[in-house]
């Protein structure tokens, strides 16, 4: 089973390759545009979905939220300064996950799922990128010094795809 989010917009598309892998790029859409807000970190699934909806909303500190930084510091801030510059130009982007799988090791859950992406530019350019992200929470009973850790993305390794629907694009599993 898959999942669809789209967002409609005007704007563009920019790629910013980034250390947690490519990332896609938002910018500003009429109020009418806006998608309900969503931030759910319940599941690997939920939290790439709140990922897409930050994006769509152009609110781009939640969208960094999702990822696991290290606090503080001249590197968090221009990572993620860099981070907002890459989403300057996109109008939309639309989401279809694949089935998550999750593996625990030592105190934490790991999480991988497949997603397949579609971004529009400005001038109506598509470009659709597939891949998978990886997800760790480490386990809420052990955690017992602030801040709380919650479920965030590790690693998103997108690739471009030259041609296809999202759900023909989309990887069957992240096994290697």
């Amino acid at each position: 089973m898959t999942k669809r989010l789209r967002h409609p917009g005007r704007a563009g598309v920019r790629l910013f390759g980034a250390a947690m892998g490519l990332v896609l790029v938002v910018t500003a859409a009429t109020a009418q545009d806006t998608p309900a807000y969503r931030d759910d970190r319940s599941t690997a699934t939920s939290v790439i979905e709140s990922l897409y909806n930050a994006i769509n909303r152009h609110e781009y500190l939640r969208a960094w939220s999702y990822f696991e930084t290290e606090a503080g510091g001249d590197d968090a801030t221009a990572d993620y300064e860099a981070f907002k510059e890459g989403y300057a130009d996109t109008v939309s982007v639309t989401i279809v996950t694949g089935t998550e799988t999750a593996e625990g090791a030592a105190g934490s859950t790991y999480y991988t799922i497949p997603a397949a992406i579609e971004a529009v530019d400005g001038e109506g350019k598509h470009r659709r990128f597939a891949g998978c992200y990886t997800l760790r929470l480490a386990q809420p009973a052990i955690q017992d010094t602030p801040p709380f850790s919650p479920l965030h993305i590790i690693e998103g390794a997108l690739k471009p795809v030259k041609s296809g629907d999202l759900d023909a694009i989309l990887p069957e599993s992240c096994e290697s």
